[in-house]
C-alpha cells in the first residue's frame, strides 16, 4: 500500500512539472508575441509621426484623393524618413553583399556616390541595381518623359507612368527598394557648359545617354577632370546576349556608335581611359521606325528634335539588351566601390593582331594590284572584324567553307573598288589562286568560284548595304 501511495505521489508531482513547463512555454510565447506586436505598433507609429511632420493636407494625385493605404505607402518613401532606417534592418536587407563584399567592401559601396545621366532602358536598370546593392547616394539627371513605348525596357516605368518624368519613377522605386538611400532627382538636360554642377561629389559617372555629341562631350568632361565614367554604347537593334562585353573605349572591336564616339574622343586628345559596355553584334535587318510624312515635309529629320541634337528617329529596341547594358555598368561600379575591380575583363574576340595581319597583307595585295605604293585602305580593322567574323564567320567564302589556317582578305572583283561588299576571306592558297586567274588579268571571278560563291558574295554586299542605312554611311 505504501509503495502504491508512493508511486502515485511521485506522478501527481511529474504531471504537476509538466503542467507547469507547459503552461510557463505558453505564457513566455505568449508574451514574445504581444510584445513584438507592440514594438510593431509603436515603430508604425513612430514612422508615421516621423513622415507626417510638417503635411498638413491629404497627399493627392491627379485631383483625387489616395485611399489610406496607398497614402501610407506614400507616405513611407517620402524623404523625411532619410536616416531613420535601423542599421541591423540595413545590415539584413544586404547580407548577401555583405557576405560577398566583407566590412570594408560594403564600406566603400555605402560610401559611394553616383551619378546618372540618361535614365531610360540602360540607366534605370543601372540605377535600380546599384541601389540595391547598398549604393547610399545617386543623382539622377534626364529631361525626358515616360511614353508607352517605354515601358519595354525601362526599369521601373507603369502605365501609371506614362506622361511623368523618368527621372521621378525611378526616383520613387528607389525609395521603396531602400530606406536609407539619398535619391537626388534632376529633370535637366547635362550640358558642358555648366556639367560640373550636376557631377559635383560623384565617385562614378553613368554615361547612358543617347545623343553622340552630349555623350561626347561628357565622357570629354570627365576625362579632363579625372572623373570617373562608365559609358554605354548602343544597345539598340541588337538582340545577341553573347556579344556584350566591357572594355577600354580603345578596344572597342565594333559598334557604330562605339566607333564614332571613339573617333571624335580621339581628335579631342582622348584615346583611351574611359570603360564602355557595348555589342560587336551587327543591327540585323531592322529598320527606323516610321515617322508621320508631315514630319518629312518640314525638312532634314536629323534636324527635328524636341531639343538641340537630339534625335527624333526612333531605334528598334529589343527590351532585354539595355537591362543587360544597364547590369554590366553596375556590376562593374560596385566591384570598383568595394575595392574589388574587375580589372581585365574578358574579352569576346581576342584576335586584333589577326585583324592587324589581314589589314597588313591586304594592303600588300592593294599596292601590289594597283602597281604602286599605297599608305592607306579604305577599310580599318573594325571593317576587318565585320567581314572576318560577321559575315562569314571566320571561314573561307568557298565551299566547304572550311576554317582557314592562314586566312587572307583579297578584293572579289578587280573591275570595281574595294568595299566592305567587294572584299571576301580565302585560305592563303586560294587567295594566290583568285589573285593569279581573276585579279591579275581582271577576269569576272564567278567563271573561276562558280555561281555559289557568286551568290555568297552577293547575299553579303545586301547585308552591308542594310548596316550603311542603318549607321548612316
Amino acid at each position: 500500500m505504501n509503495v502504491l501511495t508512493t508511486r502515485s505521489h511521485r506522478t501527481q508531482l511529474v504531471i504537476t512539472a509538466l503542467s507547469a513547463c507547459l503552461v510557463t512555454s505558453a505564457l513566455f510565447t505568449a508574451y514574445n508575441a504581444y510584445t513584438k506586436r507592440k514594438r510593431r505598433r509603436s515603430l508604425d507609429e513612430q514612422i508615421r509621426q516621423s513622415l507626417t511632420a510638417g503635411i498638413d493636407a491629404p497627399v493627392v494625385e491627379s485631383g483625387v484623393a489616395l485611399k489610406d493605404e496607398i497614402f501610407t505607402e506614400e507616405l513611407f518613401i517620402r524623404t523625411a524618413s532619410k536616416g531613420t532606417y535601423d542599421e541591423d534592418l540595413i545590415r539584413e536587407q544586404l547580407a548577401r553583399n555583405y557576405a560577398f563584399f566583407g566590412e570594408e567592401g560594403m564600406a566603400g559601396v555605402r560610401g559611394g556616390s553616383v551619378v546618372i545621366v540618361g535614365c531610360g532602358g540602360v540607366g534605370s536598370w543601372a540605377a535600380v541595381m546599384l541601389v540595391r546593392s547598398g549604393v547610399s547616394k545617386i543623382r539622377l539627371v534626364d529631361f525626358d518623359y515616360v511614353t508607352l513605348s517605354s515601358l519595354n525596357r525601362h526599369a521601373t516605368a507603369t502605365l501609371a507612368d506614362v506622361g511623368t518624368p523618368k527621372v521621378a519613377c525611378i526616383e520613387r522605386t528607389l525609395r521603396q527598394i531602400s530606406r536609407w538611400v539619398d535619391v537626388d532627382g534632376r529633370i535637366e538636360i547635362w550640358r558642358k557648359e555648366d556639367g560640373g554642377r550636376l557631377l559635383e561629389g560623384a565617385n562614378w559617372v553613368v554615361d547612358a545617354i543617347d545623343n553622340i555629341t552630349t555623350k561626347v562631350d561628357l565622357l570629354k568632361y570627365c576625362h579632363d577632370r579625372n572623373i570617373r565614367v562608365f559609358s554605354s554604347m548602343g544597345a539598340g537593334a541588337k538582340c545577341d546576349p553573347t556579344r556584350i562585353q566591357i572594355s577600354d573605349i580603345s578596344y572597342t572591336i565594333y559598334d557604330p556608335l562605339a566607333r564614332a564616339v571613339r573617333r571624335r574622343l580621339r581628335s579631342k586628345g582622348v584615346s583611351s581611359g574611359i570603360p564602355v559596355v557595348y555589342s560587336t553584334e551587327v543591327p540585323g535587318d531592322v529598320k527606323l521606325l516610321p515617322l508621320p510624312e508631315e514630319e518629312f515635309e518640314k525638312g532634314n529629320v536629323k534636324e527635328l528634335n524636341a531639343f538641340d541634337d537630339f534625335r527624333v528617329r526612333i531605334l528598334p529596341v529589343l527590351g532585354p539588351l539595355p537591362s543587360m547594358f544597364g547590369l554590366h555598368i553596375a556590376s562593374y561600379i560596385i566591384c570598383d566601390l568595394a575595392k574589388k575591380p574587375i580589372l581585365n575583363p574578358l574579352p569576346i574576340k581576342n584576335r586584333r593582331k589577326l585583324y592587324e595581319r589581314l589589314l597588313r597583307d591586304l594592303l600588300h595585295r592593294e599596292s601590289k594590284l594597283l602597281g604602286k605604293q599605297i599608305d592607306k585602305l579604305p577599310i580599318d580593322e573594325d571593317d576587318v572584324f565585320l567581314i572576318f567574323e560577321d559575315l562569314q564567320l571566320g571561314r573561307s567564302v568557298v565551299p566547304p567553307h572550311a576554317v582557314p589556317s592562314r586566312p587572307q582578305l583579297i578584293r572579289w572583283d578587280a573591275r570595281k573598288a574595294l568595299s566592305l561588299e567587294n572584299c571576301v576571306v580565302f585560305e592563303f592558297s586560294e587567295a594566290e589562286r583568285h589573285a593569279r586567274e581573276c585579279l591579275s588579268v581582271r577576269r569576272d571571278p564567278r567563271e573561276v568560284w562558280g555561281d555559289e560563291v557568286h551568290a555568297i558574295v552577293v547575299r553579303n554586299a545586301a547585308r552591308i548595304a542594310r548596316y550603311r542605312e542603318w549607321v548612316g554611311l
